[in-house]
């Protein structure tokens, strides 16, 4: 058997690089092929030079980057309200039990409506401006960002916290020493990944009642049968979020490195 495909088998940091882009190789090659051979209309799907010269239009001539700024600013704004209010939250959820009690019913059934419906209400309680924006991305990862924080502070091992009772620490103490140093790595975590879903809820916004951002320039594009401005927005999106997710990974790993020896 291949060493590489054992389980859990640790690969080297040039083999991750080299595979990571091998798959987006294949990729592009692949919808080369079913572009520039012909088997799927241009109406449908325009070919990577099409959408490159596409993007280089939108950037040059259509102040593309002014609709890219609104669009990281409106997720960034979002999200850092979702996670002012969710982690002091999510924290006291999975410390106390009479607030877990009080607030992990109505979290667990909100997580589950979905951003999206709430479009049509935000925008009779705040109009199509930027509140309304900032509010659909608060909806969508608020009650994730504070039940996967719960659950994780819930789970923090009880031996660690007897033995900071043994040595004489106070309730309150346990809370600064023993559960925020213990699962801050993870909450951090936690906030990468809803991180990338707020990327999804920031299209949504921009789709309905909005006169600038990616999520704007997709649906005009759309009516323009443009496939190839469509395309290269959703790349500028993926590759936004990438970077992003990268940053993320690199702060966590200054941060708390301590948990990664």
């Amino acid at each position: 058997m291949n060493p590489m495909l054992r389980p859990f088998e640790p690969v080297s940091p040039r083999t991750r690089i080299l595979l990571g882009i091998g798959f987006f190789v294949l990729f592009t090659a692949g919808w080369a092929v079913a572009t520039f051979g012909g088997f799927v209309s241009p109406t449908f799907l325009a070919d990577p030079l099409t959408m490159l010269a596409d993007g280089w239009s939108l950037l040059a001539d259509q102040g593309f980057l002014s609709d890219i700024g609104m669009t990281v600013w409106r997720v960034v704004g979002g999200f850092a309200m979702a996670s002012v209010i969710a982690v002091p939250l999510g924290i006291a959820m999975g410390a106390y039990k009479p607030i877990e009690a009080l607030f992990e019913p109505f979290v667990s059934f909100a997580r589950y409506l979905p951003a999206s419906a709430f479009v049509p209400l935000l925008i009779l309680w705040a109009g199509i401006g930027e509140m309304q924006k900032l509010l659909v991305i608060f909806i969508g990862s608020v009650f994730q960002i504070t039940l996967m924080v719960a659950v994780q502070v819930g789970a923090t091992r009880r031996d660690l916290v007897e033995a900071a009772y043994t040595l004489g620490a106070r309730d309150r103490g346990i809370l600064r020493r023993v559960l925020l140093p213990a699962n801050a790595p993870d909450i951090a975590e936690t906030l990468r990944l809803v991180l990338g879903w707020a990327w999804t809820y920031v299209i949504v916004a921009e789709l309905i009642g909005a006169s600038s951002g990616i999520g704007y320039m997709i649906i005009n594009s759309q009516a323009l049968m443009a496939t190839g401005q469509i395309i290269f927005g959703i790349i500028v999106i993926g590759v936004i979020g990438l970077i992003s997710d990268v940053l993320f990974k690199l702060a966590n790993r200054r941060l708390f490195a301590w948990r990664l020896a």
